[in-house]
């Protein structure tokens, strides 16, 4: 299990790494120097990215910036997932003070909070060539992949950018907090559970986790079970929004959407029919 933090396993003769997952995605959380650029080939599931949640299926490109925790978690099915990774540092001070080099940067600057936006044709084509395209050719559709994803229209994944790697001690206790919670979001947790899974008390369990995420535990049990829903909703077209709210740990279908457009902006009706 990868924990806080990671290092991308990348040849020293070259600025970009192209890596495929496939199975089952998950690992701890997890941060690395490199930016990640992710298209979900197949699959879905959860995905924590800094201070947030979120959904992801068939189809979406993840960008996620430099040392921003994050780990995948999808949802039990067979997953696939291609992904592009690169770092400044292995590109050199010279070249990204060049106007070719530039792009690069922005870009970086760009992704620092982390994004998520569609998949088009085109940038599904770059992501075939740059998978067995070697030398000055990956580079190549590496800056036309950059070049695309900066004018499309996306989501920002998180509101709390990170600077500095965090301990080893915190990816573990976090990790099992984020365990905990995806085995668990369909029914009530309560804080002495939490509390006695990571030795602290209910008050300190309180404080340790919003210093670490910007927000409180509840808050984010509500955007995990959110998220699933998204995720029954876009993939799912046999459950009803009551079976859904009653999967995603609602007792009511108005609390559930309640909770739902104080997350989403609009019913689940809504964003099922959008989906």
């Amino acid at each position: 299990m990868k924990v806080l933090p990671f290092k991308i396993p990348k040849p020293t003769n070259a600025a970009i790494l192209f890596q495929v997952d496939e199975g089952v995605l998950y690992n701890s959380l997890h941060n690395h120097e490199e930016v990640q650029i992710s298209f979900i080939k197949e699959g879905s599931g959860t995905l924590f990215a800094g201070d947030a949640v979120h959904s992801f299926v068939k189809g979406d490109i993840i960008v996620l910036g430099s040392h921003q925790p994050h780990v995948f978690n999808s949802d039990g099915k067979q997953a696939l997932m291609h992904t592009v990774f690169f770092s400044l540092a292995s590109f050199g001070d010279t070249f990204l003070a060049l106007d070719e080099g530039k792009g690069i940067v922005d870009f970086y600057a760009f992704a620092k909070a982390g994004f998520k936006t569609p998949i088009t044709p085109d940038i599904a084509a770059l992501f075939n060539y740059i998978a067995t395209a070697k030398g000055i050719y990956k580079l190549g559709y590496f800056i036309d992949i950059i070049t695309a994803l900066k004018v499309a229209k996306h989501t920002p994944l998180s509101e709390f950018i990170y600077e500095r790697d965090i301990s080893e001690k915190d990816g573990k206790r976090m990790s099992a907090i984020f365990d905990y919670t995806l085995s668990n979001y369909h029914q009530d947790i309560t804080l002495a559970q939490l509390a006695a899974l990571t030795a602290l008390t209910p008050h300190g369990f309180c404080k340790y986790f919003k210093q670490r995420t910007n927000k409180t535990y509840f808050t984010f049990l509500t955007e995990v079970r959110i998220s699933k829903a998204c995720t029954y909703l876009a993939t799912d077209s046999d459950l009803t929004i009551g079976t859904i709210a009653d999967l995603c740990g609602y007792k009511t279908l108005s609390h559930f959407n309640k909770s739902f457009k104080s997350i989403k902006g609009i019913t689940p009706t809504v964003f099922r029919k959008a989906k």
